[in-house]
């Protein structure tokens, strides 16, 4: 079985990522994901303890909700 690309680990759990993890994958210092969480901008997270974690299928429906919308199209003969 592909764990690589269903989010899912050998024992057939989620994916969890720490913080410094999901900043490395989203390019963002760790700090920002911190600023994230104090202000409610981030995916959701579990707490282990002083740990979070991120499910991996947490992080890409929050990755779709960040998604823009694209430049408008030049209207048509204006």
């Amino acid at each position: 079985m592909d764990t690589e690309h269903t989010g899912e680990n050998p024992w057939g759990l989620e994916t969890l990522l720490d913080v410094g993890e999901l900043a490395a994958y989203l390019r963002v210092p760790v700090s920002t994901v911190y600023d994230w969480r104090t202000r409610g901008l981030g995916p959701c997270a579990y707490r282990f303890g002083k740990h979070l974690k991120f499910a991996v299928s947490d992080v890409r429906v929050w990755i779709e909700q960040q998604r823009e919308p694209g430049p408008p199209s030049p209207a048509d003969g204006r």
